[in-house]
């Protein structure tokens, strides 16, 4: 008999007192098995794997899809992540300034708003970037983003705790960049480890099943490599919400003139260990001698907490 995993995109529980004689999901129109969001009785996922077993449905492993909101994921830290929200609109516009073959990424100017103190003010309190992709001479998209907090993207905090009942995958599991809040990239690349993982496991003549599963498909997806570069990431994040807008120009100023290989790996995720370490040197090289005096005053906590943790992940 083959083996099956659970894969859940929605939070929701059943009545535990309700009898479930078909494995189906009943009607809610039977008020007696009634299907209700819930946020109560849970405790490191086993309440998904329990309403589960109550329509008589087995599974090997539960995979979480749900999102960062997902309740059913436990974690040994506070999730104390950062929050980037973004604003967009596909203009259609009798014409725009923008070149047709080129793509507009992280744009921090403000000049636009010369005549505009009050605004001018806000944006240098609250700085936020653009990107702009043209269509046509007509047709654009424009999205305005905000690191400080009508898209929220969560960056950085704690990974799972592992092991647990609920393996999770996508934002729950700590794959969104915690510098720039891209995840598709990383998450495709990661699919076939996290898939050949669990086959492996539920191919096992050991039979490794519950928490011993999702603890492995989870170390596959963070090697401690992997561990040590999120945390370059994340370093990566504080410093951006330390530094007021002319510190984010010249910081960008400085990462877009390193060679296309290490701004482009460092966006992507594509970047080693070692090759982060690099980047990191070469950054401080190009930067500023204002940009430099910011990351030596202002980002010093956040350089403390990187090498703390770096230290905790080769002590652990």
């Amino acid at each position: 008999m083959g083996h099956y995993f659970m894969l859940f995109s929605r939070t929701a529980s059943v009545d535990q007192a309700s009898p479930t004689p078909h494995p189906s999901i009943p009607s809610s129109s039977n008020p007696s098995h009634s299907i209700k969001k819930t946020h109560q009785r849970r405790q490191e996922g086993t309440r998904l794997a329990e309403q589960v077993s109550l329509y008589g449905v087995k599974g090997s492993l539960v995979v979480d899809v749900s999102g960062f909101g997902s309740s059913f994921v436990a974690y040994d830290k506070v999730k104390n992540h950062g929050f980037q929200i973004a604003h967009s609109v596909l203009a259609e516009v009798d014409d725009h300034p923008f070149d047709l073959d080129k793509m507009v990424l992280v744009d921090w100017r403000d000049s636009h708003l010369g005549n505009e103190p009050y605004l001018r003010a806000s944006s240098s309190r609250f700085p936020t970037f653009l990107y702009a992709m043209p269509f046509s001479s007509n047709l654009i998209f424009l999205e305005e983003t905000s690191l400080d907090e009508k898209c929220l993207i969560p960056m950085g905090g704690p990974l799972p705790r592992t092991p647990q009942e609920v393996m999770a995958i996508g934002s729950t599991s700590g794959v969104v960049h915690p510098s720039t809040g891209y995840m598709v990239a990383r998450t495709m690349a990661v699919a076939p480890v996290v898939a050949f993982a669990i086959a492996e496991c539920l191919g096992s003549t050991r039979m490794i099943r519950g928490k011993q599963l999702s603890g492995k498909v989870l170390n596959s997806m963070w090697p401690i490599e992997n561990r040590l570069v999120r945390e370059f990431y994340s370093y990566g994040m504080e410093t951006l919400l330390k530094v007021d807008l002319n510190g984010n120009r010249s910081f960008f100023d400085a990462f877009f003139d390193l060679k296309p290989y290490y701004w482009q790996g460092f966006l992507s995720s594509r970047l080693t260990l070692n090759e982060l370490v690099w980047l990191s040197i070469s950054l401080f090289g190009h930067a500023s001698n204002p940009s430099r005096f910011d990351i030596l005053t202002k980002c010093h906590v956040p350089l403390a907490k990187m090498m703390g943790n770096i230290a905790l992940e080769y002590i652990g």
